[in-house]
């Protein structure tokens, strides 16, 4: 495995790697190594995934040995953000992670949980909330130890050149969101405008989080959130993703982390 780097950043992890294909395949030893502790101790893994490229990323998990040897029946997924379009639609998250993942292993289909994509963005944040509700009820998902917030076994999350996460975006009022666990925006920055979105609390519930960062055009966006760059720098929300109690690893490319203090790469 050829990773360029990995070291303990303050309160993070960051796993820098020289090609994607090692990112990917570094990325699925990691998400079924903790597929597989959880299942031992709770015998469910729940993940929340977004879109974007970090879905082609996950190709590797239905791939030999994962496709064999992860237990697939235990997996929960649902989604940190969604576009409220129709799930056939180019736009939708659900569509882009079924047929680049989970129509690849053997999810069992009533473990999937998408959005309600017929009713408005506030309707369909309300009813996504229930549902997660329901799974912390019935155990599905765990409770935070520090606030009623659900506590998923993980949560994947990519990131926009401009350091958005999920449907978090710079400056937008729901990053001080702390009450709901999903709210929706109807005025994204990038289109389709209408979205669902884990709110900050949720994300930083989480026993683990993964931010998955490739290519340069990501570089100043991972640059602004994982080093200290003083106040008078425009403050991303992928730096506001601080697990309160949970472990933050950050998988990047060169290209991403070419910015970062502190890694000379040689050619």
């Amino acid at each position: 495995m050829a990773l360029v780097g990995a070291h303990n950043h303050k309160d993070k992890e960051l796993r820098i790697h020289e090609s994607l294909d090692e990112l990917g395949t570094d990325l699925a030893d990691y998400i079924a190594e903790l597929s597989e502790t959880s299942v031992k101790e709770r015998g469910v893994f729940a993940v929340a995934l977004s879109g974007g490229s970090l879905i082609g990323l996950l190709g590797k998990l239905c791939e030999a040995p994962y496709n064999k040897t992860v237990d697939w029946t235990k997996w929960y997924i649902l989604w940190a953000d969604e576009r409220v379009v129709a799930k056939n639609h180019a736009d939708s998250n659900y569509k882009l992670a079924k047929e680049g993942f989970f129509s690849k292993v053997p999810i069992v289909p009533s473990h999937v949980h998408s959005i309600n994509d017929s009713v408005s963005a506030e309707e369909a944040a309300n009813e996504y909330e229930f549902v997660i509700r329901q799974l912390v009820k019935s155990r599905v998902i765990s409770v935070s130890d520090t606030s009623d917030c659900p506590k998923f076994d993980l949560i994947l999350l990519g990131i926009g050149p401009d350091g958005h996460v999920a449907s978090l975006f710079p400056n937008h009022p729901v990053l001080d969101e702390k009450d709901e666990w999903v709210t929706f925006i109807t005025d994204s920055p990038k289109p389709p405008p209408e979205r669902i979105t884990f709110t900050l609390p949720v994300i930083n519930s989480a026993s683990n989080v993964v931010v998955v960062v490739t290519g340069d055009s990501k570089a100043d966006a991972a640059h602004l959130a994982v080093d200290d760059v003083g106040p008078d720098s425009p403050l991303v929300p992928a730096k506001l993703v601080q697990p309160t109690k949970g472990k933050l690893v950050w998988f990047l490319d060169k290209p991403a982390a070419s910015k970062l203090e502190g890694f000379q790469f040689s050619e």
